[in-house]
């Protein structure tokens, strides 16, 4: 293992138990053969975390022991396994969250994303970033340029969702995209559909506070649901990027399809629900869905480092270690809440 200034041997870490939190010390991870050793830098709050926390639980995937929450991520290498040569020590890295095998069907055609043999940070029983040090195959550590900040560094995985979502969808410049849901990857979905050059990206939602965020970044139109139909307030578009998981969402959505439009389900809803089938063959619509993201962090961090898309202005609070649950709950406390950001190398601001 090659090091510089080695960590002390102890480090903090946020424990989930029975819907409470806690923070505990243990020993600092030894990277593998072709891990490394990252000091976690900031970690972003996703929905995933908040349901865990609040629920114990997201579909088949249940809290059953202590467990890491943390999955938006970000860090420095402090130190590197003994056959990685391709990293170094003192690099600032954005973290994708995952480690696949690498020799299944599904890996070997570029999917490792569908890998059965996948291990997810912050889905039970793995680990994820609330805690001080983490080990990460070095593949996945990806070097991010000085002019990124540790929050859009950890930003860089809710991004690649967008991108996944954006090439899953085939965006091209010209086409009109419907973005429904207006939440921090909704609104990153709105971002990469405009740089990859549609000529108009509306987005829908019930909530006017993340409507008017979607303005200011750039939205053509925005459509409060809430208020009036979906058909009554969009013309037909060429692409949907379904980001709300909600039922009515995702049916309305069928409504405002152009002929051949492609519609790619990115939240997740209800394990079933009924679609209007006779709309989807007679238009021949392209229905599909897409899990989180392969072989999208490199895109991502060039979309974010030439500034076609603001990740730092996603950023609605920051809390240490200790104050984990208050940024767990802040959108309950406050409607403008986006993106709380966690520091595990800190206590308290």
């Amino acid at each position: 293992m090659t090091t510089t200034s080695a960590p002390s041997d102890q480090t903090r870490s946020l424990l989930l138990r029975e819907h409470e939190v806690a923070v505990q010390p243990g020993p600092v991870p030894e990277p593998g053969p072709h891990q490394v050793l990252i000091e976690v830098a900031a970690v972003g709050i996703c929905g995933s975390d908040v349901h865990y926390y609040e629920h114990g639980r997201i579909a088949d995937f249940v809290v059953e022991a202590p467990l890491v929450l943390g999955h938006e991520a970000s860090g420095t290498i402090r130190a590197l396994g003994s056959a990685v040569d391709d990293r170094a020590v003192g690099q600032r890295v954005a973290m994708e969250p995952q480690e696949t095998c690498g020799r299944c069907t599904q890996c070997l055609a570029g999917r490792y994303n569908l890998c059965p043999h996948v291990q997810f940070f912050a889905t039970p029983p793995v680990d994820g970033a609330f805690t001080q040090y983490v080990v990460l195959d070095s593949s996945r550590a990806h070097p991010v340029p000085d002019s990124l900040s540790d929050e859009a560094a950890a930003l860089i995985e809710p991004l690649s969702v967008a991108v996944a979502a954006a090439r899953k969808a085939r965006i091209e410049p010209g086409d009109r995209v419907l973005v429904t849901g207006a939440g921090p990857v909704g609104l990153l979905c709105a971002d990469v559909a405009r740089a990859r050059g549609a000529a108009w990206v509306g987005v829908s939602d019930t909530n006017d506070t993340r409507l008017e965020v979607a303005r200011r970044r750039g939205a053509s139109q925005t459509a409060n649901v809430a208020t009036a139909p979906l058909e009554s307030q969009v013309e037909a578009v060429d692409v949907i990027l379904e980001c709300s998981g909600a039922t009515p969402a995702v049916q309305a959505a069928f409504g405002v399809a152009a002929p051949a439009a492609r519609v790619v389900l990115v939240g997740l809803g209800a394990p079933a629900m009924e679609l209007p089938v006779a709309t989807i063959q007679v238009k021949e619509l392209e229905v599909t869905g897409v899990f989180r993201y392969a072989n999208c962090y490199p895109a991502a961090i060039g979309l974010a480092a030439s500034d076609a898309v603001d990740l730092d202005g996603l950023v609605t609070g920051k809390f240490g270690l200790e104050q984990v649950e208050e940024a767990l709950t802040a959108s309950r406390r406050d409607p403008h809440s986006l993106k709380p950001v966690v520091y595990p190398g800190t206590e308290r601001f």
